[in-house]
């Protein structure tokens, strides 16, 4: 299968998850905590889009894996695997905030090879494969490109909160923090698409798990940005994340960073 047929797939579990969610959006739900001593909200929202597309899946791929935030891994061995999050930025979804989007990620040999942020309430779907990166939505359809950014002091920076840093990466980041011309908090996934989109050009995070960031890590590519870790390192198993437009701006960052 080509990857322009991934990609007609891709849109048709968009839309199964888009469906399962919307009638949940801004009605009165009720919230599971999924986190012991902090608050990691789950909804049946999350639940029920999760395993719309896992059944899509195992209809039309039987031999690929997923990984999905609620129901976790099968087939962890297989050639593609399928990286599930159906809503990322449940604390906005829970507040009515359209800050959250599906994130649809597939991986082959481990390696991220397409990725979509969907925001069905807004309808829009940020796509990229690593080798170009695209927009659909009320705005029209048009590609992605990061913008250059030559400095820290010209940067706009986006985190989801500082709150969820430990003290100690906290402090690390506060350092990007003050040399940027502009913090702004939250949007999740939101944050990583404005991106790509050219209108922002540092995000920064922590505790990111894989299926926070393994559908980005194509639109970004694809858009022409920078993701690894704080290290320098991979970004799909997660950790300290840091994206950029430009590459002058991702070592400024990471320098600070490292302490």
């Amino acid at each position: 299968m080509t990857a322009i047929d991934f990609a007609s797939f891709v849109d048709q579990l968009a839309s199964a998850s888009g469906e399962t969610i919307l009638p949940f959006f801004r009605t009165a739900l009720s919230v599971d905590n999924k986190k012991a001593g902090g608050f990691d909200p789950v909804t049946a929202a999350d639940r029920a889009a999760e395993q719309a597309m896992r059944t899509l899946i195992r209809k039309t791929f039987p031999d690929h894996g997923i990984l999905g935030e609620e129901y976790g891994s099968e087939g962890s061995d297989a050639e593609y695997i399928w990286v599930l999050d159906p809503i990322d930025g449940t604390k906005s979804f829970i507040s009515g905030m359209p800050a959250w989007g599906t994130l649809i990620g597939l991986m082959r040999f481990g390696e991220p090879v397409f990725g979509m942020m969907h925001q069905p309430f807004i309808k829009e779907r940020f796509t990229g494969d690593g080798g170009a990166a695209h927009y659909r939505g009320p705005a029209g359809d048009r590609d992605l490109h990061v913008r250059e950014c030559a400095t820290l002091a010209d940067a706009l920076l986006y985190t989801t909160s500082p709150l969820l840093m430990n003290e100690t990466d906290r402090a690390r980041f506060r350092k990007v923090e003050d040399a940027v011309k502009l913090s702004r908090y939250g949007g999740d996934c939101y944050a990583y698409c404005m991106l790509a989109a050219g209108l922002i050009d540092l995000v920064i995070e922590t505790e990111i798990k894989p299926h926070d960031i393994v559908a980005l890590i194509p639109i970004i590519a694809g858009a022409g940005g920078i993701i690894t870790t704080w290290e320098n390192g991979p970004p799909q198993s997660g950790g300290r994340i840091i994206v950029a437009g430009d590459a002058r701006v991702h070592q400024a960052a990471i320098e600070l960073l490292r302490g």
